[in-house]
């Protein structure tokens, strides 16, 4: 299982990866090709930002619904040269990515750890006279 905050850390560079994919493989032609990278990768830093995990700033989306969002992005990203009509131009770096946030959506922790340690309970050890 990957962590929580492990996962945190992928979702950012993933979501700039994808904003930057276009440029740095060459397919930045302005079309779906160009524009589903760059908007797949700034919704996983929107929702990223916004999850109750490690690396989240607003804590709003509990952290299943986090993996949900990745795995239907992730379908969408690997599906989307062909859904989209683009796949004669660029579809690898689609298809990769999007099989990566499916894997990743599915092996990580589903409970951020910082939430288990709030839920142990506590034993208090008294001295006794």
């Amino acid at each position: 299982m990957i962590s929580t905050r492990a996962h945190g850390i992928l979702d950012y560079l993933i979501g700039l990866a994808l904003i930057a994919a276009p440029w740095l493989f060459g397919f930045a032609f302005g079309g779906a090709e160009t524009w589903t990278a760059v908007l797949v990768g700034a919704a996983i830093i929107l929702y990223s930002l916004m999850t109750d995990y490690e690396l989240g700033a607003a804590k709003i989306i509990p952290m299943k619904a986090h993996l949900a969002l990745d795995i239907v992005a992730g379908l969408f990203l690997a599906v989307s040269p062909w859904l989209l009509g683009y796949a004669t131009i660029v579809w690898g770096p689609h298809v990769v990515v999007g099989i990566v946030m499916i894997g990743t959506g599915l092996i990580t922790e589903k409970v951020p750890r910082y939430h288990l340690e709030h839920r142990r309970p506590t034993t208090h050890h008294h001295a006794h006279r």
